[in-house]
């Protein structure tokens, strides 16, 4: 017996119909805010993600799944969809199209984390990329493109908002937060030890008790932004004030990757019982230009589709189950089989769901099978029925029966 691997999960034929319900949803959403599809490989050169998500980030040092190829490249399955979106903007030009470019991904991803609720070491992500845009009116766009969706799922969510600066300002917060952090450099853990040298601003993103404790002593970011920084959150905040957006402005919310500038921001279940983090994002302005591209200002967002179905059935939010059979065609012997495959053909070709036995099945063990499929209707073809080129159709709510000629149950299922 060969079991799946720790960290990854089945989507059985029962279930699959939740992801499309959100799936389908993200992409009624997508084109609301007219934001097109684009898909990239789930392998990209190790390089990619070592620049572009930060080579000191807890998924470039630790959970990345690194391998080397046949022609000894160093290969990676991307453990996020930002990267790539922005490698095949790059790469194809795009900033030459027309601007912005707007994009959403539906993708697996993979992390070697340690397993939990919500967490595999395989996930997928719905994100949306928005390329070429600086005005802070695009935050709040894409921002209120994530508020859409969450609230068309029907989930209770808490948007909270933050400035993490430019280049300019994160500099001089960068040496506030060093001689915040440097009496306390023999309490932080290895990790943080780590990122006071390369990058303190993830000192504030330490998930370690011990570092959280101090962190809440921490200079706040929103004290050291610049001039054109904080102009740029204060417009953001309008923008969602506009379009009526609640929000909480959360000092402490930094996002894990390196490539974040100026407004970042996370939505947050409010529910009870279902407390965490369904949705982040924000602006990554340096990101086109680290990864070999011109000077490019972007904003985007990424939400978990294994966390937002479990927060969805923690909090009863309830999917449209899709649709059953209209009718469930049950032949008594070999030839009545065949006719009952020959309808169900004709049927399926004018939009009609029909459903054949093909257990040989007796009648009575058809009919149990139909009801377990949840079918509204049962034509019953014997031989008497074959002969006089007509089915006896029962209505499974009601149990009435009718004979159907076999040249009007087309038009008689699309009524």
């Amino acid at each position: 017996m060969i079991y799946i691997p720790k960290g990854t999960k089945d989507v059985l034929p029962q279930d699959s119909y939740k992801w499309q319900y959100v799936e389908g949803m993200a992409r009624e959403v997508s084109a609301l805010f007219n934001i097109k599809e684009i898909r990239t490989p789930v392998f990209e050169h190790t390089e990619l993600f070592q620049r572009g998500v930060g080579d000191t980030t807890d998924i470039v040092t630790k959970e990345m799944y690194t391998f080397k190829d046949k022609g000894d490249r160093s290969i990676t399955l991307k453990p996020e969809g930002t990267a790539g979106a922005a490698r095949s903007f790059i790469e194809n030009g795009m900033a030459n199209g027309v601007l912005p470019t707007k994009m959403y991904y539906i993708i697996p991803a993979f992390r070697y984390e340690r397993p939990q609720a919500g967490r595999l070491r395989e996930f997928h992500q719905f994100g949306v990329e928005v390329y070429g845009a600086a005005a802070p009116q695009t935050d709040a766009e894409t921002i209120l493109t994530a508020d859409t969706l969450l609230k068309k799922l029907g989930l209770q969510v808490q948007l909270y908002i933050n400035s993490i600066g430019c280049k300019t300002c994160r500099a001089a917060y960068n040496k506030a937060l060093k001689e915040f952090f440097a009496p306390h450099l023999d309490k932080l853990c290895g990790d943080c030890k780590t990122r006071f040298e390369k990058n303190p601003l993830r000192l504030l993103d330490c998930k370690e008790a011990s570092c959280k404790e101090i962190n809440q002593a921490a200079p706040k970011i929103l004290e050291y932004l610049c001039e054109d920084c904080h102009a740029h959150f204060e417009e953001v905040k309008a923008c969602l004030d506009l379009a009526g957006v609640d929000y909480v402005i959360d000092p402490r919310i930094v996002r894990g990757l390196d490539y974040y500038t100026r407004t970042v921001f996370e939505f947050v279940s409010t529910s009870i019982g279902a407390q965490g983090t369904v949705c982040a994002g924000g602006r990554y302005d340096g990101l086109i230009e680290e990864l070999g591209g011109k000077p490019t200002p972007a904003v985007g967002f990424a939400a978990g589709i294994e966390r937002l179905l479990i927060v969805m059935e923690q909090t009863g939010v309830e999917i449209p189950e899709p649709a059953t059979p209209t009718v469930y065609i049950a032949g008594m012997d070999k030839d009545c089989r065949k006719k009952a495959f020959e309808l169900a053909a004709q049927l399926r070709k004018n939009g009609v769901i029909a459903e054949i036995d093909h257990m040989d099945r007796s009648v009575k063990a058809q009919f149990k099978y139909a009801d377990k499929i949840g079918a509204k209707y049962v034509a019953v073809i014997g031989g008497n029925e074959l002969a006089e080129g007509k089915a006896n159709v029962k209505c499974m709510a009601t149990g009435e029966s009718e004979p159907v000629a076999f040249a009007d149950m087309c038009m008689y299922f699309q009524k």
